[in-house]
């Protein structure tokens, strides 16, 4: 069962954040998601697992977009999908075979990536702003407009576990049932952690306008 509030202006926003230009004609879309990333055996008919390379082809952008708003700036995202990728292939090789649904698989590693980064800054006690190399992302503009700069703010000053259940609800548009399989843990958990965590966004949000 989808969680079932109204989407409030800031949620609008986050789903807005998935957009992304025109692929060429018969590629995958990008900011759609896919549950069971699949290619067909022509031969026989059969399905055949994604591999490695098809999954970081169609859902690299997706999960950048994603760890941005959980680690909240563009380079240490963009790390973060890195190590997610790079975990998967040294688990599960480049052919992905023994994966029934790699897409929630990736969201995980994704997820746990960023949830050691995270780790690491409170160890260190202060947060250091990356040095900023030549040029930005491709999406940094989208991502740091004013609106959504003031959402993934307000984001930011909720706890680890209310941020990662409200970005993949609203962000990537997954089930209760999903978002607990993804985090490990139930889906009542799931359900009282997002009605605590809109409580104390809105609270966060309207404050700030």
């Amino acid at each position: 069962m989808q969680l079932t509030l109204a989407l409030p202006w800031w949620a609008r926003l986050l789903r807005r954040a998935r957009t992304t230009p025109s692929p060429a004609p018969g590629a995958p879309q990008p900011g759609r998601r896919l549950r069971h990333l699949r290619t067909v055996d022509r031969r026989d008919g059969e399905e055949e697992s994604p591999t490695l390379a098809d999954l970081y082809r169609t859902r690299r952008l997706d999960m950048v977009r994603l760890a941005a708003f959980l680690v909240d700036d563009l380079p240490t995202a963009e790390d973060v999908v890195q190590d997610a990728f790079a975990a998967v292939c040294r688990r599960h090789g480049e052919r992905l075979d023994d994966l029934q649904d790699a897409h929630a698989y990736l969201h995980t590693a994704v997820v746990n990536a960023a949830r050691s980064v995270l780790r690491r800054r409170r160890t260190a006690r202060a947060y250091v702003p990356p040095h900023q190399g030549p040029g930005a992302a491709v999406d940094e503009p989208l991502l740091l407009a004013e609106e959504h700069r003031q959402v993934i703010d307000a984001l930011a000053r909720l706890s680890g576990r209310q941020r990662e259940v409200l970005v993949l609800r609203y962000w990537s548009d997954l089930s209760e049932a999903q978002i607990a399989e993804t985090l490990g843990v139930s889906r009542g958990t799931v359900k009282s952690t997002a009605s605590r965590a809109l409580a104390a966004l809105e609270k966060l949000l309207e404050g700030d306008r």
